[in-house]
């Protein structure tokens, strides 16, 4: 059992540490690693062992194999859980243990997915939550949903966050809708759009709070003209931003077109 450093044997160190919560992220990286080792076949779906008085060397390979994977779940495990895997002689059976106690059966399953939809077609962002806030708490929901076995698609993904962002986010939402292709548009360039928009219209909500506490007409000539020129700069790069979105658009409708013609 693992002392909570992870393991450095057979060429494996940092191995993720399962203590007993959030088992689907546990899960979902020991799938990883079984795979990475050739090695998730084996745990998932065992193998025939007849135990014969002279295995062969197939079968003797089998068990080593298996004996390894036992071994990596073993040490990927904390002290106080690891009780509940030792008596398992085999990597699937060790496994099996794990999944009955912390995932359930198919009817549990059932109906934790039913309540994660639930949540996931509900959630919205709030007034007061970050942009990163929300981001996270949706991308907790969609992973526990794939640890149970739903297929989550970038599109359905994507098009549920635009959906459920806050007004302030409107102008930037429907640039995106009208101008990318969803099914191919990344969470990942979505995020980076989205921050991006934030991060103007904090700075112009930070500059609305300094002119309500100090009116313009108080300030010297010359930081008027800047104040006056930051608020341009401000509606221009939102101006900006959606001639950005429409430029890319266009020129990716060209490049088709292109290949189309020559095609």
């Amino acid at each position: 059992m693992s002392n909570g450093s992870g393991s450095s044997s057979n060429g494996l160190s940092h191995l993720p540490i399962f203590k007993g919560v959030k088992f689907q992220f546990w899960e979902l990286k020991m799938k990883t690693l079984f795979r990475s080792q050739e090695l998730w076949e084996l745990v998932e779906t065992g193998f025939e062992d007849a135990k014969p008085a002279e295995p062969d060397l197939a079968l003797k390979e089998k068990r080593k194999k298996d004996a390894k994977a036992l071994f990596i779940l073993q040490q990927a495990l904390d002290e106080e859980i690891f009780p509940r895997i030792a008596s398992a002689t085999t990597s699937k059976g060790a496994w099996d243990i794990l999944q009955k106690e912390y995932v359930g059966d198919k009817k549990v399953v059932k109906v934790r997915l039913q309540s994660l939809r639930r949540e996931f077609e509900t959630s919205l962002m709030n007034d007061k939550e970050s942009l990163q806030e929300y981001l996270s708490r949706m991308t907790e929901v969609v992973q526990q949903m794939k640890a149970y076995g739903e297929e989550m698609t970038n599109e359905h993904v994507v098009g549920k966050i635009l959906r459920s962002l806050t007004p302030k986010f409107d102008h930037v939402v429907a640039a995106i809708e009208q101008t990318r292709d969803l099914e191919t548009y990344s969470l990942d360039e979505l995020v980076g759009s989205l921050q991006a928009h934030e991060e103007r219209v904090n700075r112009s909500q930070r500059r609305r709070r300094r002119r309500h506490f100090k009116p313009k007409r108080s300030l010297p000539k010359k930081d008027q003209r800047n104040l006056m020129e930051e608020e341009e700069e401000e509606e221009v790069s939102e101006v900006e931003d959606v001639a950005d979105l429409l430029a890319s658009h266009l020129r990716t409708k060209s490049r088709k077109l292109k290949q189309q013609e020559v095609q």
